[in-house]
């Protein structure tokens, strides 16, 4: 390439910039442990509801042990800094319900922590959900709003002739109307229900978000796409101080190579293969656990890499989502690593 391809080359990359995780590696020593909450102290829905208790709990636990509890787009550019590696932790918030203003934005303002609030501006102000004047005032406390879509749809369920072009557009609204209530644009995205094929995620990554987070869980790092971030689900079932200690000090699992990278499942029986170095943390004793089904696992070694092939040892019926999650033990440290699966015919 001559000094005049050069030039034309970084004049389009100042004006346009280029998507961050291909910017700059990302420090193998960088992590960010996310998690992703609800509602707050609401006993109605315990399915996605924690008790004030365990969330206090949890915030006491972070400050404890000396994480840097940041928003997700702080976490970004955390990861592509040349800052120091060190415990890093991000709160989320999906859906903008009341309760998390009225008993999870005091706890937060108690702690000092920030956290990113995903909003469906549809639901802005209705029954149950914050209106303009709470979230105004969730940001003014350090409180990142992110863009959780309008409708807040199953964009699966839709036809593809549709889906792409409601998703664009309901992302771009989402986007003006939080610019123009809050004076603020979103730099994350979070997918409603964490589903997404390859092309909404190519959509999110247009549109020129930081970054993005799904639902499957585990922990961000080096061979993570930024716009398909992990999170812990903190709720009734999982919301314990010792599940959530232990999902606090689990790391990354690098990959050279996950197949397929998509969500969707074609089958009942979908099978994962990982390209993994040799010296893996999943390439000794690993667990493998699948909602709906028990594991098969098999590992080959194929031009110094490792192959990792997982697939349930039967039909996996009845499950929207479901997950493939493994982790292992290395020099006292505990690792974990989950696939999400979504077959959008099944409700």
């Amino acid at each position: 390439m001559n000094f005049h391809s050069i030039s034309i080359l970084f004049i389009l990359l100042a004006s346009f910039g280029c998507n961050r995780s291909e910017c700059k590696e990302i420090d193998p020593e960088k992590e960010v442990v996310c998690f992703v909450y609800h509602r707050f102290g609401d006993n109605r829905y315990p399915s996605t509801n924690v008790s004030l208790e365990d969330f206090e709990v949890h915030l006491k636990h972070l400050q404890t042990e000396g994480f840097q509890v940041l928003t997700f787009a702080d976490a970004i550019d955390y990861l592509h800094s040349d800052e120091p590696a060190q415990k890093t932790a991000v709160l989320t918030i999906d859906d903008g319900y009341e309760s998390f203003y009225k008993n999870g934005l005091p706890l937060l303002k108690k702690y000092q922590f920030p956290a990113t609030l995903y909003i469906n501006t549809e639901t802005v102000g209705g029954t149950s959900y914050m209106n303009w004047e709470q979230l105004q005032e969730a940001t003014d406390a350090g409180i990142e709003v992110g863009n959780h879509t309008h409708s807040h749809a199953y964009f699966l369920n839709q036809p593809a002739a549709e889906r792409y072009d409601n998703f664009e557009k309901e992302l771009k609204r989402t986007q003006k109307l939080i610019e123009k209530n809050l004076e603020e644009k979103p730099e994350t995205f979070a997918y409603p229900f964490g589903e997404l094929d390859q092309r909404m995620l190519k959509i999110v990554k247009e549109i020129g978000f930081k970054g993005a987070v799904a639902q499957n869980s585990g922990v961000i790092g080096a061979s993570t796409d930024l716009h398909m971030c992990p999170r812990f689900p903190m709720s009734q079932s999982y919301s314990s101080i010792d599940k959530f200690k232990s999902k606090a000090a689990m790391h990354h699992v690098k990959l050279i190579k996950e197949e397929p990278s998509t969500f969707l499942a074609t089958d009942d029986q979908p099978k994962l293969s990982l390209t993994l170095e040799p010296e893996s943390p999943l390439n000794g004793s690993v667990n493998c656990f699948i909602q709906g089904g028990d594991c098969a696992v098999s590992k080959n070694q194929v031009n110094g890499k490792v192959i990792l092939s997982i697939s349930p040892e039967g039909p996996i019926t009845g499950r929207r989502r479901f997950l493939y999650t493994l982790t292992a033990q290395k020099n006292g440290r505990w690792y974990w690593y989950s696939h999400l699966w979504i077959r959008p015919g099944i409700e």
